[in-house]
């Protein structure tokens, strides 16, 4: 199939073409501004599907909304036309088609359009009335609030909400392109005329920033967002994005002494937290047991040794771990333990507790193995 995609170079068209060539769509004409006229009519002679996503959203003056939303689109049917091509045709509208604005009419102008071109032709045509989109490679300071937002807080700029309690309706670009390329395969999700995304996130503008401040200073507090949270998670994915390039990276508190370092890297209220223990050679830590707390051992480098016993017992468990044979150990209750270097280098041990450190309730208790 060779498949036509106009603006392939604006966010849903280069997350669109991607999500393409990931599913293994190879002949894909890439048609966009700087494209000259006869590529357009050379790719709409041999397409045999046709993703119209370009458009015009923040012009210069109002006249170039109806220019580009439907002048081009008026275009590329005729040039369609002309070769004879009937395939099938998507574009991507605005939930804003409905408003009494000069965009709004440019996108319903653009749509009435297409739909008396496939009356005319016979020829299959999906209108996909979109709302906010988001995700990663949208373009801040356009026409994206999110996109504005996640850009602004990981620069560390200010950002202006005139009303928090602004209701946003959102769609997210990996649901918009998987729904895309259901449409491709004849899977549309259609109601009467009109195509939608079937996945929509209905939050307030104020929830979303105070969202993006939280994920900002997770870094600090070591928190994780909620990744049971749908919508949480798909902000947070696209939050990263934007990050400056040189500030990928963020320095954690290694707590050093002379047996090693102790660094806590994830924090979370639901399932614990994950630390970095390094031992130096023939050193033991812990020494103690839990009432309810527990955790999980991974010994990544060096050898050693985790040794149990219950208080009123004298019988010691040992578990000989190493960096040569991953293996998780459990740390159960109701057992004092400890972690034993054996070898002549560093000991590298990643360790899980089920919760948070709480120094008012530390559930630790000092006794010997």
């Amino acid at each position: 199939m060779k498949i036509l995609v106009t603006g392939a170079k604006g966010f849903v068209g280069k997350n669109l073409i991607h999500g393409l060539k990931n599913r293994g769509y190879a002949d894909i004409f890439e048609y966009d501004t700087d494209n000259a006229l006869a590529e357009l009519e050379q790719f709409c002679a041999e397409c045999n599907f046709v993703f119209h996503l370009a458009g015009i959203n923040r012009p210069q003056n109002e006249n170039q909304f109806m220019e580009g939303n439907f002048g081009f689109t008026s275009q590329l049917l005729d040039t369609l036309k002309a070769r004879g091509n009937k395939s099938p045709i998507l574009i991507t509208s605005s939930t804003q088609a409905v408003l009494d604005n000069p965009y709004g009419k440019s996108k319903k102008a653009g749509e009435d359009l297409l739909f008396q071109y496939g009356r005319d032709n016979g020829v299959k045509v999906l209108v996909y009335r979109l709302p906010n989109v988001f995700g990663k490679w949208c373009r801040p300071n356009y026409n994206s609030a999110v996109a504005t937002f996640c850009h602004n807080i990981a620069n560390g700029l200010d950002i202006k909400i005139n009303d928090p309690n602004i209701d946003m309706k959102l769609v997210y670009i990996d649901d918009v392109v998987n729904e895309l390329i259901n449409a491709l395969d004849g899977r549309e999700t259609k109601s009467a005329d009109y195509c939608a995304v079937p996945i929509v996130h209905e939050v307030k503008l104020g929830t979303i920033a105070e969202l993006l401040y939280a994920f900002k200073q997770s870094r600090s507090d070591l928190s994780i967002p909620d990744q049971g949270n749908v919508f949480s998670k798909k902000l947070y994915a696209t939050y990263l994005s934007y990050l400056p390039k040189d500030e990928f990276s963020y320095p954690l508190k290694m707590n050093i002494d002379n047996r090693g370092s102790f660094t806590e890297l994830l924090k979370t209220d639901d399932c614990g937290q994950v630390s970095v223990n390094i031992s130096k050679p023939h050193i033991t830590k812990g020494n103690h047991w839990h009432n309810t707390k527990n955790e999980k051992f991974l010994v990544v480098s060096g050898r050693g040794v985790i040794r149990f016993r219950q208080p009123d017992s004298n019988e010691v468990i040992e578990y000989f771990v190493s960096g040569d044979k991953l293996e998780v150990v459990d740390i159960p209750t109701g057992y004092t333990h400890n972690i034993e270097n054996l070898g002549e280098i560093d000991m590298v041990t990643i360790m899980w507790a089920n919760e948070k450190f709480d120094s008012a309730n530390p559930d630790t208790y000092f006794l010997e193995v």
